[in-house]
């Protein structure tokens, strides 16, 4: 990985971690539709062997009090993440 891919890997933090990755895509969904950049790290790990990896919703560490709030108030909505934060 190049300086520039750390500096930015240091930009995002994991807000959230899932099991099924229906629950990530849609918690996914939800902070986008509220303008709140997001991405899904091992995704596809997880479809190979659900159980050894848990999908991990990634956010721009200036973003991760809204999108805590967010998940917060989803609840169940969105399936409950194993784990959140790091």
């Amino acid at each position: 990985m190049t300086e520039t891919g750390v500096q930015d890997a240091e930009n995002y933090v994991t807000v959230g971690k899932f099991l099924e990755p229906v629950n990530a895509q849609m918690a996914k969904g939800m902070l986008e539709s509220a303008g709140i950049e997001c991405f899904l790290q091992g995704e596809n790990a997880n479809n190979m062997l659900a159980l050894a990896f848990r999908v991990r919703l990634q956010v721009h560490r200036k973003d991760e009090a809204a999108a805590r709030a967010l998940l917060d108030s989803a609840g169940n909505e969105v399936g409950e993440a194993d784990e959140f934060g790091e």
